[in-house]
């Protein structure tokens, strides 16, 4: 298989195994990646498991004809993927080793020699030349092992990324990739979040237009859509809005009463909830489900004064990978002296970001009135967002209570051009009377948005509570509508006058319809009134103060010199600032930059 005019793929797939690294159930098999850049030196980019020695090399020499390899660059060395490189040493006896100085000593841990004699070091930024092709290596430490590089090729643009982007399945079967990319990810590199995000700046400085993982398929199109995805899992955010319920249930018990909030969750108009008999599913499947949802409920029964077996599995798993940023919720089963929810609770305390449920169910043995009526206040709480979304009369559209949201915080301003949904962040949102309701939004002319709004009249306030992620505030606050689709990758909410509301990270919105406008020079202020309202949550707002102090990453300026964007955080580097200068990733102007000190 080519991946480009000079780089061949020569891996292998394995359908004998039944479990990847000894507890991953694998029904469609591995791939082991190996590639092959054919250049006026050769190099190989990495070795496969050692059942498949003869295969892997005859697919070297069928690649490579009668020429032979100059080098083996070995990125990443489970055995997976080096077993073989002694046997290639072997076979090709005039090629050389390029790999980090770490796995140089695991290869004498593991074979019990460093190829000193036929090896090369290399570090960050280091670059091979092979011709045309000049590949340069990028550190990538515990993504998922310590002495770990990746490789880009700035000729044809790829990445060959390591265990990166990487799932499980054999590439001769067709599978849909988020899924088992997801398992893969979230089971073997989860735990090393911060160091991905690290290894995500690196390659976001990188023009990369293919990427070649260690295993799965070779990814070429739309990689916008993996590297989000990989940012998403990486910063431990919830990827769907959902509810999980995982549960033990030893008699029957507990089980029905997880059937029955499973029910009451989807009655009151949760879009997801996935329920995992922790004794009977695959406890891979299970983490990935609570990884990739926003709540989740765990159930289980007292047992020799401590939980079920299978929960404190699944919660160990849960905190072993940073579970973090999500809501749970607890139901606890015992005949005489239910704890479970203590203990699970006290279990959680490594985890951080969690916020939990203030309804708890109690069921002592059987669920009887009073326990079902905490079954049903809990389905309330937990889909009180929910709820708030439903169309039915029941539903308060009108609730004041959402314009307590507003404060010198942070807000969603979504509208919409006519052809697609735009949004922005704005923090001047301001309630000028109650009697009739009226609200002022002060947006800069600059802003796409500003000009949408004008036309059309109407917009929606999302008001963003503490939990948002810095991604929302890249997405609507550093790249103009005009040119992008802030909501390709998601499928929001609507209110009733059509527009957007987030999905996520927002406590209320309100809709409003301008009645005047003020021109204010650069600026232009809208004076609206409120068409609807609703409370979602009582999460606690996002306000500026908080924005900048826990949620904008802090900038690395240590031992550069120069100027750095109080917006964003970009570092300009040079003795001065150009008057001129828009800052490449917010676009503000030299007013918006301080100088280093």
């Amino acid at each position: 298989m080519n991946i480009t005019k000079d780089i061949k793929y020569i891996g292998v797939n394995d359908h004998n195994i039944d479990l990847f690294e000894g507890q991953y159930i694998v029904p469609n098999g591995m791939a082991y990646n190996s590639y092959a850049i054919i250049d006026e030196k050769i190099a190989i980019m990495d070795t496969v498991d050692a059942a498949f020695t003869h295969e892997w090399l005859d697919n070297i020499q069928n690649a490579l004809g009668a020429r032979k390899p100059d080098y083996l660059v070995v990125q990443h060395m489970e055995p997976d993927h080096s077993a073989n490189i002694a046997n290639f040493l072997a076979a090709y006896p005039e090629a050389t080793v390029v790999s980090s100085a770490k796995a140089f000593v695991m290869m004498n841990n593991f074979f019990g020699t460093d190829y000193a004699d036929r090896r090369i070091v290399v570090g960050e930024g280091d670059v091979l030349d092979l011709g045309k092709h000049k590949l340069t290596f990028v550190t990538a430490p515990m993504v998922h092992w310590p002495e770990v590089i990746v490789t880009y090729d700035s000729t044809d643009k790829v990445l060959f990324s390591a265990d990166g982007f990487g799932k499980f399945g054999a590439l001769d079967v067709e599978e849909e990739w988020a899924c088992e990319a997801r398992r893969y990810y979230i089971g073997i590199v989860g735990k090393y979040g911060m160091q991905v995000q690290a290894l995500l700046k690196k390659a976001a400085g990188l023009d990369i237009s293919i990427i070649c993982p260690l295993h799965g398929p070779v990814l070429t199109e739309n990689l916008g859509y993996y590297l989000n995805l990989y940012n998403t899992w990486s910063s431990y955010q919830p990827e769907d809005e959902g509810i999980v319920i995982a549960y033990t249930s030893v008699y029957g018990n507990t089980k029905k009463a997880v059937l029955a909030l499973a029910d009451k969750l989807r009655a009151k108009g949760c879009p997801k909830v996935v329920v995992n008999d922790l004794a009977r599913c695959d406890m891979a499947e299970a983490v990935e489900d609570a990884f990739r949802y926003s709540k989740l409920v765990l159930a289980t029964t007292t047992y020799n004064a401590d939980i079920f077996p299978f929960m404190r599995t699944f919660i160990d798993h849960l905190t072993e990978r940073n579970y973090s940023n999500r809501e749970v919720a607890f139901i606890e089963n015992g005949s005489w002296a239910p704890m479970a929810t203590k203990t699970m609770k006290g279990m959680l305390e490594k985890s951080k970001n969690l916020t939990y449920a203030e309804n708890t169910v109690k069921i002592l043995s059987a669920l009887n009135e009073e326990s079902s009526a905490q079954l049903e206040a809990l389905a309330n709480e937990l889909c009180r967002e929910y709820l708030a979304m439903q169309d039915d009369d029941s539903v308060n559209k009108n609730d004041v209570k959402a314009l307590f949201r507003i404060g010198y915080g942070l807000y969603v301003v979504t509208c919409n051009d006519g052809k697609k949904d735009n949004g922005l962040i704005v923090n001047t949102v301001t309630q000028l009377t109650d009697t009739p309701t009226r609200v002022a939004v002060t947006i800069n002319k600059k802003n796409y948005s500003h000009h949408v709004i004008k036309q059309t009249g109407k917009m929606n306030i999302n008001c963003l509570t503490t939990d948002a992620p810095f991604k929302v505030f890249e997405s609507f606050g550093f790249v103009s509508g005009r040119t992008v689709d802030k909501f390709a990758d998601c499928t929001p909410n609507r209110s009733e006058n059509g527009l957007v509301v987030l999905p996520r990270y927002i406590n209320a919105f309100i809709s409003l319809e301008v009645e005047n406008y003020v021109d204010m020079d650069t600026h232009g202020m809208f004076i609206c009134k409120v068409t609807e309202a609703r409370v979602l949550s009582d999460k606690e707002t996002m306000t500026y103060t908080y924005y900048q102090e826990n949620v904008k990453p802090k900038p690395e300026t240590e031992g550069k010199t120069g100027y750095v964007c109080k917006i964003c955080g970009y570092v300009y580097e040079g003795e001065e600032l150009p008057e001129d200068f828009v800052c490449p990733l917010c676009k503000h102007g030299p007013a918006d930059f301080e100088k280093i000190q």
